[in-house]
């Protein structure tokens, strides 16, 4: 296995021209390893409520920190200076203020920070020894207030925390027991229902009307039945959920916790899982529920998110599109690319004047013209279920063309995840390599 391993490293190195089982393969181009893994120029960019800035990560100093500028300017204020370690993840908290994770030395720890979007008053606001901070939910709705997890009480488990961002005052929603995974929030911003796991193996969905109420099971599932929460129906009084109970596939579904009864399926398909759900906060209606052929697929409950998603691929179309933000009235959007060739790009759209523009590629020294095409293929199981999958081929190399090549099989950890279409390092050059150390 050292032999071929060392044939792959040198193959891959030298671009050597070589005749394969499957044919003749031309000189590879030769491309840096750091080009697969140095940090993006430009990336995460966000827009501010108020749909007046525009904020991304970028490095300083090797490190990956936060900038902000105005919409239409063309400088750029950078409002963190971390030099040890990168930014890990950040957010608008409102109009002004910019919360960030960061951990110390890769402990892992995150503590959460506050900074002006001018750079001003700085606050370290969940920085304590040994604890991790996770973020439970943004309250976009609430100005200066978010809902965090601290392992503080016990390093073992996470309780939730209502966090007001200005004084760093933080105030306990309930103490985790020990088992909840995860807690769902309704539009008022109230912590009102969770997810929990028994034995290690079932699930349980507890509720309470009020935060002044204790938590009760309202359904237990197993390994083989799921309901999870997205969030509360726009009266608060009921779950939008996932689930596979009572059928095969998972499906949306209305879900009241009062009586632990599913009330009503909203769409199926009788192929695939669908495994997201979105609405809109501004109009409160459901938009999308996302499902994944071989790529990302949407079901439209809305009008006006089809007709946003068509205008974006009538330019976009051969890349798969997501949209990661927009502004409080939801008429500037930012979006974001990929393929399977390329870490993509973003854009920003102005529904107000319907002008889409490109802000920047995430990385643009690699040439995606050059990179292998994944493709989608499906096969029978022994027991005569149809397996989906990708394949990549060498580049050059169509599905009519290749024979008898060698292959490299990544079985995924399943079977409650799948794979997806998209940019993967280990396969988008790896193909060639291996082709050329086929006798």
């Amino acid at each position: 296995m050292k032999n071929f391993k060392s044939l792959i490293i040198v193959a891959f190195m030298a671009g050597l021209t070589m005749t394969g089982c499957g044919g003749t393969i031309e000189k590879a181009p030769k491309i840096p390893m750091e080009d697969f893994f140095k940090n993006p120029d430009k990336t995460a960019y966000q827009i501010s409520p108020d749909g007046t800035y525009l904020s991304y990560m970028a490095p300083f100093e090797d490190r990956m920190n936060i900038f902000v500028q105005e919409l239409d300017g063309d400088s750029a204020v950078r409002v963190t200076s971390e030099t040890a370690r990168d930014v890990a993840g950040y957010m608008w908290a409102n109009d002004n203020r910019i919360l960030f994770l960061k951990d110390t030395g890769g402990d892992e720890n995150y503590s959460l920070h506050a900074v002006n979007r001018d750079g001003a008053d700085m606050k370290a606001l969940t920085q304590f020894d040994g604890v991790r901070t996770r973020l439970i939910d943004e309250l976009r709705d609430i100005e200066n207030e978010v809902i965090v997890g601290l392992n503080q009480r016990d390093a073992r488990v996470f309780d939730p925390y209502r966090l007001n961002i200005v004084t760093g005052e933080l105030t306990i929603l309930a103490e985790n027991p020990g088992n909840i995974q995860g807690w769902v929030t309704d539009h008022d911003g109230k912590l009102r229902a969770a997810i929990g796991i028994e034995d290690g193996v079932n699930s349980t969905i507890l509720f309470r009307d009020t935060e002044e109420d204790a938590f009760e099971v309202v359904l237990k599932t197993n390994f083989k039945n799921t309901l999870n929460p997205y969030f509360f129906t726009f009266d608060n009084e009921k779950l939008y959920a996932v689930s596979n109970l009572d059928r095969d596939k998972e499906v949306p579904v209305i879900f009241n916790p009062k009586t632990g009864e599913v009330e009503e399926v909203l769409y199926e398909n009788d192929e695939y899982d669908v495994s997201g759900l979105s609405y809109s906060r501004k109009r409160k209606v459901l938009t999308t529920a996302s499902y994944t052929s071989w790529k990302r697929e949407r079901h439209f409950f809305d009008e006006e998110t089809r007709k946003l998603f068509n205008r974006l691929e009538q330019e976009l179309g051969d890349y798969e599109i997501g949209i990661v933000g927009t502004d409080r009235e939801e008429e500037k959007v930012m979006v974001r690319t990929y393929s399977d060739r390329s870490m993509g790009a973003y854009y920003f759209y102005d529904s107000t004047t319907d002008e889409l523009k490109k802000i920047s590629d995430v990385s643009p020294w690699l040439d995606e013209n050059i990179m292998a095409k994944t493709l989608p293929i499906k096969y029978q199981s022994r027991d005569g279920l149809t397996i989906h999958g990708y394949l990549t081929l060498p580049k050059g190399y169509t599905m009519e063309k290749a024979k008898d090549l060698p292959v490299v099989v990544n079985p995924h950890g399943g079977p409650w995840a799948r794979d997806s279409w998209g940019f993967n390092l280990k396969f988008n050059f790896w193909p060639i390599v291996v082709l050329r150390c086929c006798k």
